[in-house]
């Protein structure tokens, strides 16, 4: 197997590590087989890839969408950035829970974002190329966010100062100054 997987303290939240083949012509690895992600619970298809450019310091999230949830495999071709996801599903034993890891075009770690988490991260490079596959297609309408630095999740940003932040994040609530009704429900049953 070329996949090496770690759980993180989220249940449903991984970081892969690939296996990279290199040489001094350049490596390749492979950034996705279904097959393989299958075993660690990516068992439903990505309709959906993004590429996102970003300077030092920018911080984007953290956002979700709520009737149609994003599942996110998430991984970096140029820079560095934390990558954080947030278990915000009503009713989860690890509610207001995180979990983050550091992702870069040099290590090529990807990390998993399952549906009913909020997601973001920070650059920590001097820009930084984010690129990630989604299970569900973007709804504007459709995209909610918890405000990057609420106190009582915690997130332990690791930036020097204050990010660089749209207006809009700079505007999402805390998780406890969520509408209930704007928060995912958590199921025991996957299939529920």
């Amino acid at each position: 197997m070329s996949l090496e997987a770690m759980e993180t303290s989220l249940p449903g939240v991984w970081v892969f590590k690939p296996r990279v083949f290199g040489d001094s012509r350049g490596f390749f690895l492979e950034t996705f087989h279904a097959e393989k992600y299958r075993d660690f619970g990516l068992d439903k298809p990505f309709v959906q890839d993004n590429h996102s450019h970003s300077a030092r310091g920018v911080l984007r999230g953290l956002h979700y969408q709520l009737k149609q949830p994003q599942g996110k495999l998430v991984s970096v071709l140029r820079g560095e950035i934390f990558d954080v996801a947030v278990d915000i599903r009503k009713g989860s034993p690890t509610f207001g829970q995180w979990a983050g890891a550091r992702l870069s075009g040099e290590n090529h770690h990807q990390i998993y974002i399952p549906e009913g988490f909020a997601h973001g991260f920070c650059v920590l490079s001097e820009s930084a190329d984010v690129y990630y596959k989604c299970t569900a297609l973007y709804r504007p309408g459709d995209e909610f966010g918890i405000l990057w630095s609420d106190a009582e999740i915690g997130i332990d940003w690791p930036l020097p100062g204050q990010p660089l932040l749209s207006d809009k994040d700079l505007a999402n609530p805390r998780l406890a100054e969520a509408p209930p009704g704007n928060l995912p429900p958590f199921f025991t049953d996957p299939t529920s």
